[in-house]
C-alpha cells in the first residue's frame, strides 16, 4: 500500500479489557474490511482524502493502545485518533461506572469477574448503522456474513495488490442506497429500510452523527424512519453516539436477564443503572456470550 506508516499511543485510565474488545470485534468484523489477527485489530478506513489502514493493538506493559496508521495521512490525522479513541471508549474513567453499578447484586458480580469491559464503539457510524439494521431478529454470525457480502458487492478497493488482510472500503451510503441487494440474505422490506436510511443520509435530509451532532436529534431522526424501532435507535445510541445510558430494551438477552427480577417490567428494572445502562447491556451481552446463550434481537414487529 502506497503512503505512510506512522504509530500513534492511545493512553486511557485502566483498567480495560483488550481480550474482550477482540473477541467482540472479531465477532463481528466485516470480511473484506476488518479482521482480528491474533493481538491485533486491523480495518480499512477512509476520512478526507485519506484512504489506508488502521490496525490497532495493546501496549504489552503501559495503559495505551497502539494505533499503526498505513495511509498519506494530512489534516486529517488529529480526526483520525479522536474516532480511535472513540472506537475504544478511552475517554471514560472506568471508576464512575464501578460506583454505579459495582454493589447491583446483578452487574457487581459480572462487573468484579470482567473490570475492564468498556463499550464497543465504531469507526464508522455509518458502518455500524448499517450493521445494526442488518442485525434486526438475526443472530451475530448471519448479520456478520451478509456484512460482508455488502462490503465485497459495493465496497471500493483500498489496494488491488494488497493480499492476506481488509482490502476493501465499507461502502459509502451513496452507494448502499443505489446498488444491487438483490439476494442479499435479507428480507426485502428490511433492504428497503436499509436502503431508504442510507439515501436519507447521503442526500443530508436527516442529521446524522458528523462532530457534535444532538444525539437526541439523531434518534428522533432515525426513529421516525419506517422499519426502524427502539431496539436499533438505542443499540445504535450505545455504541455510534456514545450514548451511556442507551437501553435496547427489547433485546432478548437483556429481557432474559431481566424478567426473574421484575416480571413484566425489564425496562423499569434498568434503572437501577442509570446513567450507565449501557454499560450494563455490555456486561450482561458479554455475560450471555460466556454462557453460549442465544445472540438474537427481540425487536417489535414493526422493526422487521
Amino acid at each position: 500500500m502506497v503512503g505512510q506508516t506512522r504509530t500513534y499511543e492511545l493512553d486511557y485510565t485502566p483498567p480495560l479489557d483488550w481480550a474482550f474488545f477482540l473477541q467482540y470485534l472479531g465477532a463481528r468484523a466485516t470480511l473484506g474490511v476488518e479482521a482480528v489477527e491474533e493481538e491485533r485489530y486491523v480495518r480499512t478506513f477512509a476520512l478526507g482524502e485519506s484512504r489506508g489502514t488502521l490496525s490497532f493493538t495493546h501496549h504489552p506493559t503501559a495503559a495505551l493502545i497502539l494505533l499503526t496508521i498505513e495511509a498519506k495521512v494530512g489534516t486529517e490525522t488529529q480526526a483520525i485518533l479522536a474516532r480511535a479513541r472513540r472506537m475504544f471508549d478511552l475517554e471514560i474513567d472506568l471508576s464512575s461506572v464501578h460506583l454505579v453499578l459495582g454493589a447491583d447484586p446483578r452487574i457487581g458480580p459480572l462487573l468484579a469477574a470482567s473490570p475492564g469491559i468498556r463499550v464497543p464503539g465504531a469507526w464508522s457510524p455509518f458502518e455500524l448503522l448499517v450493521r445494526t439494521i442488518v442485525g434486526q431478529q438475526v443472530t451475530v454470525k448471519a448479520a456478520t456474513t451478509i456484512m460482508g457480502r455488502i462490503a465485497s458487492r459495493l465496497g471500493e478497493p483500498v489496494d488491488p495488490a494488497s493480499r492476506g488482510g481488509p482490502s476493501f472500503l465499507f461502502p459509502t451510503p451513496r452507494a448502499v442506497a443505489d446498488g444491487k441487494l438483490e439476494a442479499i440474505g435479507m428480507p426485502s422490506r428490511r433492504v428497503q429500510t436499509l436502503q431508504h436510511v442510507a439515501r436519507a443520509i447521503a442526500d443530508a435530509t436527516i442529521p446524522f452523527p458528523d462532530g457534535d451532532s444532538c444525539v437526541v436529534g439523531v434518534k428522533e431522526a432515525l426513529l421516525s424512519m419506517p422499519g426502524i424501532g427502539p431496539w436499533t435507535v438505542e443499540y445504535f445510541a450505545l455504541r455510534a453516539l456514545r450514548e451511556a445510558d442507551a437501553w435496547p430494551g427489547t433485546d432478548l438477552v437483556l429481557r432474559r436477564a431481566l424478567e426473574p427480577h421484575e416480571p413484566g417490567r425489564p425496562t423499569t428494572a434498568a434503572d437501577h443503572w442509570r446513567p450507565f445502562r449501557g454499560y450494563a447491556a455490555v456486561h450482561l451481552w458479554n455475560h450471555a456470550a460466556r454462557q453460549s446463550l442465544p445472540q438474537t434481537a427481540d425487536q417489535k414487529k414493526n422493526e422487521s
